[in-house]
């Protein structure tokens, strides 16, 4: 059994039954990410895909707010002196973050409260559920630093969660999207008070945890390689899926429950 690794220094981490929960946790500053905590989620977000006592994890929010994006002075100060190569290192190293979030085989639900612009917003985008509180801010801010709204595949996914014109909308202007705004347009599954945000989103990892948590992979799989996919191509890659998930003992426990008139009990097998 491999777990997951748990001495990281460039964010906060904890994990308690099953259920890791992440934060940037510089709450001064809305916590913003830097070269190394940058790396550090990259590289803990891929080792992910391979631990065991992990089934969901939670992107939670930090003293009101969620992520202020990359820091001015330790990451765009910088990026101004630097040559082409160590620019495309370092957005090379971004995007693969994302990656990383989406390829890792567990559920990732952001616990969005106040700020989350920037890179905060595409560390949400990347996630598979997102809930928020009213105060949520959301903005995707590339253009107003000079630079272009497609960083770090926001061109690709967020015309996929709420539509390629109101995409543009944010990509284009750098505005702010309103929690309102966000729930009405599918990125936020729904609104919860500040009060309540990590109950809800505990709650929600919690019920995703009972599931088959196998299946679960599978699924987390197939809503990502079926963008890429004709209609017959991801009908073929679901029958498969299915088939590898009809040998698991988590089936066999769900029939003998259904038997039984019981509630099954998954253990991820």
């Amino acid at each position: 059994m491999t777990n997951a690794r748990t001495d990281v220094t460039h964010f906060k981490l904890s994990i308690a039954d099953r259920v890791a929960t992440v934060q940037l946790d510089r709450p001064e500053r809305k916590n913003p990410l830097t070269f190394e905590s940058y790396a550090e989620l990259r590289d803990w977000f891929r080792d992910l895909h391979y631990v065991d006592d992990v089934d969901v994890v939670v992107f939670a929010s930090n003293g009101g707010n969620f992520s202020s994006g990359g820091d001015v002075h330790d990451i765009i100060g910088p990026l101004t002196r630097m040559n082409m190569k160590e620019l495309m290192q370092f957005t090379r190293m971004t995007g693969d973050l994302v990656k990383a979030i989406m390829h890792c085989g567990k559920p990732v639900i952001a616990a969005v409260d106040g700020i989350c612009v920037g890179a905060g917003a595409i560390i949400a985008m990347a996630s598979d559920m997102r809930i928020a509180t009213p105060e949520a801010k959301t903005a995707f801010l590339f253009t107003r630093v000079g630079l272009a709204g497609c960083d770090m595949g926001a061109c690709a996914i967020l015309p996929r969660i709420i539509g390629q014109s109101r995409a543009a909308d944010l990509l284009y202007t750098g505005r702010s999207m309103s929690a309102q705004e966000g729930e009405a347009w599918g990125f936020y599954s729904r609104l919860v008070s500040g009060d309540t945000l990590e109950t809800e989103a505990k709650t929600m990892a919690d019920r995703i945890k009972a599931g088959p948590n196998f299946a679960h992979m599978m699924t987390k799989t197939m809503l990502n390689q079926e963008w890429s996919m004709s209609i017959d191509q991801a009908i073929e890659a679901e029958a498969q899926a299915q088939a590898i998930c009809m040998q698991t003992e988590d089936f066999k426990r769900a029939y003998e429950a259904f038997v039984a008139k019981e509630k099954p009990v998954f253990e991820g097998d």
